[in-house]
């Protein structure tokens, strides 16, 4: 198997791209742009899959249909993505019934052209791995997660890291530990809290 190397590495600008969708809210096909995306303010999700027609991609999608009306209250767009075309989305997601609940954006990247970018192509297949990226409304790229075909992901994860990003983006001198969720204490990192973490955490 050979894979793209050359990926956007997390804290760099995401150039632009724009990709052909099937949308199931409306039933119908549109495009979606990360320009647009970042004129309107809003954060970019990118959940890239092997293929429609598939085993372990629709428990993943079916997952993140669970997630998405957080996600959206967070203010993301969520968008799937493989090399399928947006008649094939279409064809999948109304016959496989565990997607009955995904109404989010489907997005076709037949030529691999958004997969290559982001590293996740697979020369040898023309799928793309499993990676989930993370771009803010400036359109910086926060969050690079990539697993191999046979290994699902969790949804859940995918919210604890977007409420910390979005809590971040306006308390830039503040620092999320581990398994930080919404409300719960964060780290102001100083001289002083070196050698002192667990004071600052359950001081």
């Amino acid at each position: 198997m050979t894979f793209e190397t050359h990926s956007i590495p997390v804290g760099a600008q995401v150039p632009d791209f724009e990709m052909e969708t099937y949308e199931p809210m409306d039933r119908g096909f549109g495009k979606v742009s990360l320009a647009e995306l970042k004129a309107q303010g809003e954060w970019t999700i990118l959940v890239f899959y092997p293929a429609d027609f598939t085993f372990v991609c629709p428990t993943e999608l079916a997952d993140l249909a669970e997630k998405t009306a957080r996600l959206e209250e967070l203010g993301a767009k969520v968008i799937s993505v493989s090399t399928d075309t947006k008649f094939s989305h279409l064809a999948w997601r109304n016959s496989e019934k565990l997607l009955e609940k995904v109404n989010y954006t489907m997005a076709a990247d037949p030529t691999g052209t958004v997969s290559k970018l982001f590293g996740v192509f697979d020369y040898k297949t023309g799928l793309a791995l499993r990676g989930t990226f993370m771009i803010n409304p400036t359109g910086t790229l926060v969050t690079s997660e990539v697993n191999f075909y046979n290994v699902g992901r969790d949804a859940d994860e995918l919210v604890r890291k977007l409420e910390a990003n979005v809590y971040l983006m306006s308390h830039q001198d503040e620092a999320c530990p581990a398994k930080w969720r919404q409300g719960s204490k964060t780290l102001k990192p100083s001289a002083s809290m070196v050698g002192n973490v667990h004071a600052a955490l359950h001081g």
